[in-house]
């Protein structure tokens, strides 16, 4: 991104910070194709995709007073747009009816040619980012996530403070917002 770029993009986010709807609405139009075309890679979607870019936007705009001048709002974005595809697929994985219409009949609609590549590229991103967990970390975000079990049930479980279950689950969220941070190609 050239330097002249970086600075009306600056200028626009620091219009932003002050409720300037114009200045989102540029960043909006900039944006939004790139985004659409993300989400379409993950939630193989045209609705599903363009109701996260919605969403991405509505984040940006409801949180405009903390955006970072500094940081790169590119990134930034995509980053909200990846996180909410992936709580999104992590809901339809234990939702029959949302798996039926995300995995099965998304298939039946759409070419898989140029987002299979990119699906492996995520699913590999997750394992890789689950398995640099601690162990016990691990678990505790497994029996949450993929089995859907509530802190309480956890804690029993496992034998453990329902506040030791809220701070490792905290921790590992925490360590693969960094993980993606990191590894995210998108940037």
């Amino acid at each position: 991104m050239s330097e002249k770029k970086d600075f009306s993009e600056q200028l626009l986010i620091s219009e932003l910070k002050n409720h300037n709807e114009k200045a989102f609405r540029t960043l909006y139009d900039c944006y939004s194709q790139d985004i659409y075309r993300y989400s379409l890679s993950i939630l193989k979607s045209k609705e599903l995709a363009e109701e996260n870019v919605q969403e991405v936007f509505l984040k940006v705009w409801l949180h405009r007073e903390n955006l970072n001048l500094e940081q790169s709002f590119k990134s930034y974005i995509f980053t909200i747009a990846r996180n909410q595809a992936f709580n999104f697929l992590n809901k339809a994985a234990n939702d029959l009816v949302l798996k039926e219409e995300i995995f099965y009949e998304s298939q039946k609609s759409y070419n898989q040619g140029d987002f299979s590549v990119r699906e492996a590229d995520c699913k590999r991103l997750k394992k890789q980012a689950l398995k640099q967990l601690p162990p016990k970390r691990k678990l505790i975000f497994k029996m949450s996530r993929k089995q859907g079990k509530t802190y309480e049930e956890i804690s029993q479980e496992l034998g453990i403070s329902v506040n030791t279950v809220k701070s490792q689950m905290s921790k590992a969220l925490e360590s693969l917002r960094l993980f993606f941070q990191v590894n995210d190609g998108f940037t």
